[in-house]
């Protein structure tokens, strides 16, 4: 397990990421980077604030300069949903370690996005949910060096999957 310097975790908003890292990190003994908590506190505010008053472009533009800007090591890396769409900010996370795409399907993460609008979720104009999930399945799966579903599964459950395919 030492081999991995990093282990990024990418999927769709609603799959865990954020929750899956604090767990996955406590347990390994490595740090925690919220990549949507760094934006915000770049920006100084929300990330659905950033999408309402800058709009969609911008925003990419902030995710891939923020995580640009990191250097870590020894972390778990909760990425925002929207990641894959920069390929710049996925080669940068690839080079120093391992992609995990936590998987869930269409329905699961409907049901876990209750409130959508608060969410900060990148979604283009006119856009559908399912419209984004089609477009960044393909994406998920070609940036993942591993995949763990995530449906039905508590996270403790995730968390030892996880460690296990590593």
């Amino acid at each position: 397990m030492q081999h991995h310097k990093n282990i990024v975790l990418i999927g769709m908003p609603g799959a865990g990421k954020s929750t899956v890292g604090v767990v996955l990190a406590k347990t390994l003994g490595m740090q925690f980077i919220d990549t949507d908590i760094l934006i915000q506190e770049r920006a100084g505010k929300m990330l659905q604030e950033i999408l309402d008053g800058n709009g969609p472009d911008a925003f990419k533009r902030l995710e891939e300069e923020t995580i640009l800007s990191i250097r870590p090591d020894r972390a778990v890396i909760a990425t925002g949903g929207s990641v894959v769409c920069s390929e710049a900010a996925m080669a940068h996370l690839k080079s120093g370690g391992v992609v995990v795409y936590l998987e869930i399907p269409y329905a699961e993460m409907e049901a876990r996005l209750k409130n959508i609008t608060t969410r900060g979720i990148l979604l283009l104009p006119g856009q559908s949910l399912r419209g984004m999930y089609d477009e960044r399945v393909p994406l998920y799966e070609k940036y993942a060096d591993l995949t763990v579903a995530c449906s039905d599964e508590d996270f403790e459950s995730v968390v030892g999957n996880l460690i296990e395919a590593l």
